[in-house]
């Protein structure tokens, strides 16, 4: 038996890079419709430049999702706990969803995805291992922090979405619920209270990634 773990482990990690890969370069199915299904009208695509700044805003959120992702595989693939292992895995099949709408809500705004996804991806894939190796509480609270910065984010664009991108704006919403919940989940399962200086850097990469992402 003990021979078969290197190549278990082998497998979920070229599993991983192979479902980062498709996360990055395609769209994924949603097993959810789209929030934005109940909005009737569009009327943002006959304004170009409003059109524009949706468009950005909405890239900056996939990079969010694909980071997402790359998280969850990378906390899965080194957790200790298979119930751990688990509710990963169930929060990363509702990021998927958010990838499929917001993917399509930028082909709709006829913007493009991040240049720089595959790196983003590997990124977060690499901090995902690292914090499923300190230890489930860890890696937990790195999630709760995580899903709590990425609300502040969601929230702040909700502000600066064009009040007539109704359809942007309802996906925006719906992610925003669905990685509180995420977050609530962490907590619950005996997260870890990040110290500060960690929540510092986190938000001052996740700064430089927005920044970056909105205009690449």
């Amino acid at each position: 038996m003990p021979a078969h773990k290197p190549e278990n482990f082998i497998d979920q990690l070229f599993s991983s890079l192979d479902h980062g890969l498709r996360s990055t370069f395609s769209k994924p199915k949603s097993k959810r419709v789209s929030p934005a299904q109940t909005v009737e009208n569009d009327p943002i695509l006959d304004k170009p430049l409003l059109q524009q700044q949706s468009a950005a805003l909405m890239r900056v959120n996939h990079v969010g999702e694909v980071c997402a992702q790359a998280l969850y595989q990378g906390q899965a693939l080194t957790s200790r706990s298979a119930d751990v292992r688990a509710k990963m895995q169930h929060a990363a099949d509702e990021e998927i969803d958010h990838l499929n709408w917001c993917y399509q809500r930028i082909e709709e705004l006829d913007g493009h995805t991040s240049y720089l996804n595959p790196f983003w991806y590997l990124g977060s894939f690499m901090l995902g291992v690292g914090a499923g190796i300190a230890g489930d509480k860890w890696s937990l609270g790195f999630l709760a922090e995580t899903e709590k910065q990425v609300v502040d984010h969601l929230e702040s664009h909700l502000e600066r979405l064009p009040e007539e991108d109704e359809v942007s704006r309802a996906v925006v919403t719906q992610m925003a619920i669905d990685e509180a919940e995420h977050a609530n989940m962490a907590i619950e399962n005996g997260a870890a209270d990040l110290p500060a200086p960690v929540k510092n850097l986190m938000k001052l990469s996740a700064r430089v990634m927005t920044t970056l992402s909105e205009r690449i």
